[in-house]
């Protein structure tokens, strides 16, 4: 599933090919995609608009045009594709978006997970409906062991789901959840409302760190993911817990353990981590 790392690589990569490309034309193969209008209302909107900027909040993309937004989530396995020439409907493919100098933007999902809302342009993006209730990303400014110990304080359950909790840390998913508490030492059944002050302090800087570089690897390649280029990503290469079960701790040896925690696979370290 592509989490804050992938979103900011597909980001980037796509803003080049988008940037100053004014809509043609829209065909939604899969209405129930779009969420907020029929696929008729959708293209009438698009039609005309020209791409002025693509910037990213969490997981979401936020294309915005000159009298709207579009913000579209991939969810667990969709991806854009860019063609400078018109092609046959590719496999899996749900929306095409055709510009007027001739290149394409395809979205294709196996899943048929992902989404795409268009909003008229509000005087701050906080007040629409699939930003509204998300948290603070780890690179905002607010983002602290001071602001963890208060969003923490009545969380009773264990750290590594309310590490996934997007109203409250905005961008992190399984992978990169298991990879902070690693780095911070922290067990990830250990209760989120008894970590020291101290201590979430050292896992808001690993949630910085560890997500910093994995934006300049270009995210992790398990399984699906690709950016919207095709090309892989390289943090898997940099992965201490992730999907290595009993793979030898690469600090101290010890076997990678994993359990179940909220339904999610989970590994850790359990000489590292306590």
């Amino acid at each position: 599933m592509p989490e804050l790392p992938e979103v900011e690589t597909v980001r980037r990569s796509l803003t080049p090919y988008v940037i100053n490309q004014t809509i043609a034309d829209v065909t939604v193969y899969l209405p129930r995609m779009v969420r907020t209008h029929d696929p008729s209302g959708f293209h009438a909107h698009l039609v005309g608009q020209t791409i002025n900027d693509l910037t990213r909040r969490g997981k979401h993309l936020i294309w915005h045009f000159p009298n709207c937004l579009m913000i579209s989530h991939l969810r667990m396995e969709g991806k854009f594709f860019v063609s400078e020439e018109s092609l046959p409907k590719m496999p899996h493919e749900h929306v095409r978006i055709q510009f007027t100098s001739g290149r394409v933007l395809i979205y294709q999902d196996v899943r048929t997970f992902g989404t795409f809302d268009l909003y008229d342009k509000p005087a701050e993006l906080s007040t629409l409906k699939p930003l509204k209730d998300l948290g603070l990303e780890p690179f905002d400014a607010g983002f602290s062991g001071a602001y963890l110990h208060d969003q923490f304080n009545t969380r009773k359950g264990p750290i590594k789901p309310v590490l996934l909790d997007q109203t409250i840390i905005l961008g992190l998913g399984n992978i990169y959840a298991d990879e902070v508490l690693f780095c911070a030492g922290i067990h990830p059944t250990r209760k989120a409302n008894k970590i020291s002050l101290k201590r979430l302090n050292n896992l808001a800087d690993c949630a910085k760190n560890v997500l910093k570089k994995a934006i300049e690897l270009g995210g992790t390649t398990i399984r699906t993911y690709e950016n919207s280029l095709g090309i892989d990503g390289l943090f898997q290469n940099e992965l201490y817990v992730h999907t290595l079960e009993n793979e030898p701790c690469r600090v101290c040896q010890t076997p990678i353990r994993r359990i179940k925690l909220s339904g999610r696979s989970t590994y850790y370290c359990k000489n590292c981590q306590h």
